[in-house]
């Protein structure tokens, strides 16, 4: 007669997160070493996850550690969502150490543990440092562990002890409390202050210009879209770069989303903490939809949310593929983007300024002061027709550019407005624009529906003539109607005028270029 021998198996629970949009969960890894030589990897694991036990037998032979030479199952909890990376290595790595008894530490069950392994033993970069540290703030762990090269961004979070180490070994340390690592710890305020002043570029760069500089103001001021229609070299894109340095500086709740965004695409780099600067992001006009919006098996965002709280600049507007335009048409509005997969949906933010250039015909001279367009007729039609009238619609600003001449370029005596003068008065525009919308989750007069125009946007008996007169000599279409109300209330917030008089809106309809039916003809 047989006697059958259990032999005692070790469980040990390990937690890690998942990022999801911009938000992490909870995940918790779980260990048990018994009978038998095979190592199981179960809880939905992607490929990335299933390679990660040669990873750690390696990593921990390079460590002085021995892999269990026994059964090792490791449940990714809860079971049902699919775990993508290689974030989870350390996690697991712990996991199967203290399962097979080589470590022994009581801080497992208040430590987040995450960071990739390389075969040395070294710790490799995350992404979503922040949406982890978040989540683990919530759920009420003391201890965060992560690579050395994300433990900035993580202690951004106040209430949790951040250690960036370099090693498994060093990890193993820590646990074991064999030695002693210093908290990693930022001051968000502080480094928030430190680099909220920083600018690259200047508005006093811009020699003339004046009526676009004028343009670009109200488009800040208001947070209205705006497109720049102008031959090339006539400073377009010059102009539209420096939009970010008069725009308010962003707060902390802005900067603390935008951080969030960045750091779930990988986009922060080493070492890096809270972004303090608005984004600016210039795709290519080759870009994809999908690269635009964002999206893939494993949703990352798109170039509009990397752009979130900043400028995205379409460079060259009608070369963009017309597919690509018209996935703008809703996150435009809606101001967030929702991309959807058969089990789950992710939201992403997208609340940014368009602004968009584009040379007026194919040969880029038509209404040029000098040299002559050579397009055929009708070209030019055609060319704007690449532009949908819906996206047309959204954009609230339309200024023709004309280049700068040689007088103007090679003034020296004459000093050009500064970037942070213009910047305190649109900061005063938005003050006054904050005070107006109170509790409603508005921020600008961009944002504004037809129920608050009609409400915050009353002209007078002289301005509605002019405005009717403008629709019928220009031949003005039906959708610039609340476009120039929209508008010419921004001009009356820079002016300080609580009514919107008559001068206010004749400059709103000046830019109005493309709506004109006789526009390009």
């Amino acid at each position: 007669m047989f006697q059958l021998l259990y032999l005692p198996s070790m469980l040990v629970k390990t937690y890690g997160s998942a990022v999801y949009g911009i938000s992490a969960q909870l995940i918790t890894v779980e260990v048990d070493v018994g009978q038998g030589a095979k190592t199981q990897i179960i809880g939905l694991p992607d490929n990335a996850v299933k390679e990660s036990q040669p990873r750690i037998n390696a990593a921990m032979k390079n460590s002085g550690f021995t892999y269990p030479r026994k059964g090792v199952v490791i449940n990714m909890a809860p079971a049902d969502i699919r775990k993508e990376g290689s974030a989870y290595d350390l996690t697991t790595a712990i996991g199967v150490m203290a399962a097979g008894e080589l470590i022994h530490t009581d801080l497992l069950e208040e430590t987040i543990i995450m960071g990739e392994l390389s075969l040395d033993g070294g710790l490799l970069p995350i992404k979503g440092a922040l949406p982890i540290a978040i989540q683990a703030n919530k759920d009420g762990f003391k201890k965060l562990i992560l690579p050395k090269e994300n433990a900035r961004e993580a202690a951004i979070v106040t209430g949790l002890e951040v250690y960036g180490l370099e090693t498994l070994k060093e990890v193993i340390q820590l646990l074991q409390g064999e030695k002693e690592f210093e908290r990693t710890i930022v001051n968000p305020r502080d480094e928030f202050a430190e680099n909220v002043t920083h600018m690259t570029y200047d508005f006093s760069d811009v020699k003339g210009q004046e009526n676009i500089k004028r343009a670009m103001e109200i488009a800040a001021a208001g947070g209205h879209n705006i497109i720049l229609i102008g031959p090339p070299g006539a400073g377009k894109t010059m102009l539209a770069k420096r939009l970010n340095t008069i725009l308010p500086p962003m707060n902390l709740h802005e900067a603390l989303e935008t951080t969030k965004i960045h750091s779930v695409a990988g986009r922060l780099g080493s070492n890096a903490t809270l972004m303090a600067q608005r984004p600016f992001r210039s795709p290519h006009h080759t870009i994809s939809d999908v690269a635009l919006v964002g999206g893939g098996n494993n949703p990352q965002p798109g170039e509009i949310s990397l752009a979130h709280n900043g400028v995205l600049f379409l460079d060259e507007l009608p070369e963009f593929k017309r597919t690509v335009l018209e996935v703008l048409r809703q996150p435009l509005e809606d101001r967030r983007v929702t991309i959807s997969r058969a089990k789950f949906s992710v939201d992403y933010p997208c609340s940014m300024m368009l602004v968009a250039s584009m040379n007026p015909c194919p040969c880029g001279y038509f209404n040029h002061p000098e040299k002559e367009c050579v397009c055929a007729p009708g070209v030019v039609q055609k060319y704007l027709s690449k532009i949908s009238g819906p996206l047309l619609d959204r954009i609230d600003i339309h200024i023709e550019v004309t280049p700068v001449n040689f007088d103007q370029l090679s003034q020296t005596t004459k000093e050009e407005e500064k970037s942070v003068s213009v910047r305190e008065r649109v900061m005063t525009a938005r003050e006054i624009q904050h005070k107006r919308f109170g509790e409603l989750p508005i921020y600008n007069n961009a944002q504004m529906e037809s129920n608050l125009i009609r409400e915050y946007c009353k002209i007078d008996h002289k301005g509605s003539l002019l405005l009717k007169n403008a629709m019928n000599k220009l031949n003005l279409s039906a959708r610039a109607y609340d476009r120039i109300l929209k508008v010419s209330r921004t001009i009356a917030d820079l002016a300080g005028s609580e009514t919107i008089e008559i001068e206010h809106l004749a400059e709103a309809i000046h830019y109005r270029s493309l709506d004109r039916e006789n526009w390009g003809a």
